[in-house]
C-alpha cells in the first residue's frame, strides 16, 4: 500500500473502506520504509506526535521493507520508465519484488499495463484501486 492509501484509512477519509480490509490483515502486508517516513511526517504535521506514533505502530505490525541498494535500482529503472516521482517509483518496485498487490489512489499509476493497473476514484472495495504484480 503506498502512503496515500494509509492516510486515508487514518483520516477516515472518504476512500477509506477502500483500505480497511488490507491494514486489517496486518500479517498479509508489505510496508516500505519510505512509506512509514512518509506517513510520518504527514500526521506529525497535521495531526501532531500521539496520532502520528500510533500511525507508525499499526504500520509496523506488516512486513517492514527497507530500501536497499538494489531496490532502489529497481525503482530509478521503473521511474523512469513510467514517468514516476521517486516515492512512487519506490511503492512500485517494493510490491514487484515482494509479489505484492499495491494499493493506491493515486493517479500516477494510470496506464502502467505490465502490472495490471486499475484506477477509479469510487470508495467502493470493488473498485478500489490497485496494481496487481505480473503473474
Amino acid at each position: 500500500m503506498d502512503s496515500s492509501g494509509w492516510i486515508e484509512y487514518f483520516t477516515d477519509g472518504p476512500s477509506a473502506s477502500c483500505f480497511g480490509s488490507a491494514i486489517e490483515q496486518p500479517e498479509a502486508l508489505v510496508v516500505p520504509s519510505l512509506s512509514v517516513l512518509e506517513v510520518y511526517r504527514w500526521m506529525l504535521r497535521h495531526h501532531g506526535e500521539g496520532p502520528a506514533i500510533q500511525a507508525i505502530a499499526l504500520m509496523r505490525q506488516g512486513t517492514e521493507v527497507a530500501l536497499d541498494a538494489g531496490l532502489a535500482l529497481r525503482a530509478a529503472q521503473l521511474g523512469l520508465q513510467w514517468k514516476l516521482p521517486l516515492a512512487d517509483s519506490v511503492m512500485l518496485a517494493t510490491a514487484l519484488a515482494h509479489q505484492a498487490t499495491l494499493l493506491t489512489q493515486d493517479a500516477d499509476f494510470e496506464g502502467i499495463p505490465a502490472v495490471g493497473a486499475e484506477q477509479s476514484g469510487k470508495a467502493d472495495r470493488a473498485s478500489a484501486p490497485t496494481i496487481n504484480p505480473p503473474e
